[in-house]
């Protein structure tokens, strides 16, 4: 769980970086999931967009996605959403 400082400082760290993955009429569906968890294992942030087509509203999508690869909502604003997973070693972030 993230304390409101680290939120802060990923917020601010997120806002450079580009959408990654977009979840559609699909949902939150296994192909998605394991985008989502290579994808943090690569970079640790990332940013995902819920399209209008989606069955879930955004906090819905970011928190199932979340809970499903244990990482963290960082923020959701409109359609856009950003989770954070930690890498246990050679991490970016300081948190």
């Amino acid at each position: 769980m993230l304390n409101s400082k680290q939120r802060a400082k990923l917020r601010a760290a997120a806002n450079d970086i580009e959408t990654i993955l977009q979840i559609g009429k699909g949902g939150v569906n296994e192909m998605v999931v394991r985008q989502a968890d290579t994808a943090l294992n690569a970079r640790e942030l990332i940013k995902l967009k819920v399209l209008e087509n989606a069955p879930v509203s955004s906090r819905e999508a970011a928190d199932e996605l979340a809970g499903r690869i244990g990482a963290d909502v960082v923020q959701v604003i409109g359609t856009k959403a950003v989770l954070f997973r930690q890498n246990k070693k050679d991490s970016k972030f300081d948190i």
